[in-house]
């Protein structure tokens, strides 16, 4: 089973993202720094998180559901304690296009970026086309890239809400 550890998982995508994975079959090990992210994961979805160092120990994939702004500042944090082909997903390509990621070959970077529903769409129901930023009740499209690595981390990819 694939293993998945979701950096900020309490944050605003974080608890989308573990609320959207629930079921899924993979294993997410969810990581939040803060305790209020912590609580807000808990309240959101009922899963309980590891340490950083534990999940990263075990992750084939880390799933970076963090600012945008500190992508490169948190990969660098990490690159060292991941595993060799280990694949990094990031929320935004402003970080690797600025050339901020860490260098190191045997991994795979690749961007994946919600993009918010259409204003004028076809959802049926009046909860999904109120939820303007979507991924849980509209459908979403994603746009994605692969930066660095392996052409068989697609085969994740292809999964999308809705």
């Amino acid at each position: 089973m694939t293993v998945i550890a979701m950096l900020g998982a309490g944050g605003k995508m974080g608890v989308r993202l573990a609320a959207n994975l629930k079921g899924a079959p993979y294993e997410v090990l969810h990581v939040e720094i803060s305790e209020e992210g912590r609580q807000r994961l808990r309240d959101a979805t009922g899963f309980e998180c590891v340490g950083q160092d534990e999940a990263l120990a075990r992750a084939d994939v880390v799933l970076m559901a963090v600012p945008d702004r500190l992508i490169g500042k948190i990969a660098h944090s990490f690159i060292a304690k991941v595993r060799p082909g280990t694949a990094i997903i990031m929320l935004d390509a402003a970080a690797p296009y600025a050339g901020e990621l860490p260098t190191r070959d045997d991994v795979t970077y690749f961007v994946t970026h919600p993009c918010h529903p259409p204003i004028y769409n076809d959802e049926v129901t009046l909860e999904a086309k109120n939820d303007f930023f979507g991924g849980v009740t509209a459908k979403q499209h994603i746009v994605c890239a692969l930066m660095q690595g392996r052409k068989s981390i697609m085969r994740c990819a292809r999964a999308s809400h809705g």
